[in-house]
């Protein structure tokens, strides 16, 4: 992707997030560019056609005039409504490790997005194991596989699935609640009805306001699925190459650090990253999925060099994983200056009597496979 299409990519993204009613306060429309304004009818007219499309498809689906393919296993389906920055793939390797810890072999089926950079961590994180990983449209292959899970799968209506996990960022849920590509929703919210577990992740970054309202608009889509919360707990770190290696949080303590991230959510990255107590954290933001090239290497020292003028020490780049396992080599170009992967796990949050046990127990209830 060159320059002018990132821009763009960067230019509907803000749309997509900003309310499209002007505001007396100085929200809304007024807040966009002359360019952005003049994109939206354009943007308006492909998410008009979308949404046809879309309501054709499900009808299709629904009226069985497309038909619904049933593995010989039970199907957990963990998806969203929203693209970017929702938990998914973090949630489907806590279900996987789950049902493993419990003997049950996972299958999980990964659509094979952006280089496949999520199906690529999978991979490195369950080398070794009975868990299975397939990219796009993989088959069972192996008797042994108890169940499948589905990364972002809530839209993969041609399979049938027992179990259907809904993932919302509590950060950035909706934003101007229209279709893509004039908002950032896959499907409208009535499509939470569809949903058996809705989970609300980061939800430790989110005020208590904006956690109830967020429950309310879930409810008014879908009054009978238990709402889960979930957070990214930061792990460990290891240096580029050295993926064996685990580095305690503290390594980036009272130091300068650089948070490089192309993913959804990089608000989320950068706020993990503060916690952990750096004297100074400055960030670069790319689209989700960019893959890094020569000249972002070349920004990025430039950006390091500022810093070490600035502060007087060299500063520190800490990336994610997915970033990682997108592209490993390329981060070795940062030389001289080292380059740490920060290591995440999700954690379901208790709140409200809804713990991991009771999690774990919704979705065994839901298979009956146990």
């Amino acid at each position: 992707m060159g320059d002018g299409m990132a821009r763009v990519r960067k230019m509907v993204n803000e749309i997509a997030y900003t309310p499209l009613i002007w505001s007396s306060r100085g929200g809304g429309v007024s807040k966009l560019s002359t360019i952005q304004l003049s994109l939206i009818p354009f943007l308006s007219l492909t998410s008009s056609l979308y949404k046809i499309i879309l309501s054709l498809r499900h009808h299709l689906y629904r009226f069985r005039l497309l038909p619904n393919h049933r593995l010989p296993v039970p199907v957990i389906s963990v998806g969203n409504l929203s693209w970017g920055g929702n938990g998914k793939t973090p949630m489907v390797e806590l279900i996987a490790n789950w049902l493993l810890h419990s003997g049950i072999s996972p299958l999980i089926l990964t659509r094979g997005y952006g280089c496949a950079d999520e199906a690529k961590m999978l991979q490195r994180h369950f080398y070794g194991t009975s868990a299975k990983i397939g990219i796009g449209a993989s088959v069972l292959s192996s008797s042994a596989i108890g169940v499948a899970i589905l990364d972002d799968g809530m839209q993969h209506l041609h399979l049938w699935r027992d179990v259907d996990i809904v993932m919302v960022n509590g950060m950035m849920p909706w934003g101007n609640r229209k279709l893509i590509p004039l908002g950032p929703l896959r499907e409208p919210l009535t499509a939470l009805m569809r949903a058996n577990i809705v989970v609300v992740h980061h939800a430790d970054l989110m005020l208590e306001e904006e956690i109830k309202v967020l429950e309310s608009t879930i409810r008014e889509n879908n009054k009978a699925a238990p709402i889960y919360y979930s957070k990214m707990t930061p792990s460990h770190l290891f240096a580029v190459g050295k993926v064996s290696c685990e580095l305690p949080l503290v390594a980036i303590h009272k130091r300068t650090v650089l948070c490089l991230s192309a993913i959804g959510c990089a608000d989320s990255f950068a706020q993990s990253i503060e916690k952990v107590s750096p004297s100074s954290v400055d960030r670069m933001d790319f689209n989700d999925h960019h893959v890094f090239r020569s000249e972002d290497v070349e920004k990025i020292k430039l950006r390091l060099q500022e810093l070490l003028v600035k502060f007087g020490s060299e500063p520190i780049v800490i990336i994610t994983e997915k970033d990682y396992d997108r592209d490993p080599k390329m981060f070795r170009e940062l030389e001289p200056f080292e380059v740490l992967v920060l290591c995440s796990k999700l954690q379901i949050v208790s709140r409200a009597g809804c713990t991991d046990e009771h999690f774990k127990k919704c979705i065994k209830q839901l298979l009956k496979a146990f």
